[in-house]
């Protein structure tokens, strides 16, 4: 699987390199500016983008708009933003077009090497892969002012947590130690009381849940 990766501290940039080459990642191209990133992956054709939000010459979110924008010419283009802090806005754009194959992780997410590489393979797949913070202040702001969402009992809550973050029934029967029927039982209600459609596509049904929770109404 190809990687382009982006990243402008280089200690950090070699590590991702290191440990991306150890689970047998082959790095297509490092850079560690906007312009290069925007080069690598218009002539690369990577299987994944690794991208750091804030990249030069802008120190900005020039990192995560460089990506958007190939995905705007390649739909579908996976890309996993690494970021310092959790910044709503982020998640927002990478979910707007509704196309999966995205994942917003803050940087300390990266130590965790297991998690790390689930990711990326998670997004490179297609899938989602949502930090759990990120998740965790989306839901609590909706569930403050949003009466569907306060409808949601705490299991459910917990299991809507979960799927945000890009998991599949079993996966979340698995961590909360429930049948992976009780699992379906509570997706139903949850898309029930979110006013839904039913969904076999795991992806998809994500980036529903997400787009609902993190609208501006």
């Amino acid at each position: 699987m190809r990687v382009v990766l982006a990243e402008d501290l280089f200690l950090l940039r070699d590590g991702l390199v290191r440990l991306l080459e150890a689970y047998d990642f082959e790095i297509a191209a490092a850079v560690e500016t906007g312009p290069e990133l925007t080069r690598a992956l218009a002539e690369l054709n990577p299987d994944v983008a690794v991208v750091d939000v804030r990249l030069p010459p802008s120190h900005t979110d020039e990192g995560l708009q460089c990506a958007l924008a190939a995905r705007r010419t390649r739909p579908g283009l996976p890309v996993l933003v690494l970021s310092q802090h959790v910044e709503q806005l982020y998640a927002r754009e990478l979910l707007a077009d509704g196309a999966g194959g995205v994942g917003y992780l803050l940087k300390d997410r990266v130590f965790d090497a297991e998690q790390f590489i689930d990711a990326v393979r998670r997004v490179a797949a297609g899938g989602t892969a949502m930090d759990p913070q990120v998740i965790q202040q989306l839901l609590t702001r909706r569930q403050a002012d949003d009466r569907p969402l306060g409808r949601v009992t705490p299991r459910e809550l917990e299991v809507l947590e979960l799927m945000a973050q890009g998991r599949s029934n079993a996966a979340i029967a698995g961590q909360l130690v429930v049948t992976e029927r009780a699992i379906a039982k509570h997706t139903s209600n949850i898309f029930a009381k979110l006013g839904l459609e039913v969904s076999d596509d795991d992806n998809r049904r994500v980036l529903a849940v997400l787009a609902y929770l993190d609208q501006d109404r």
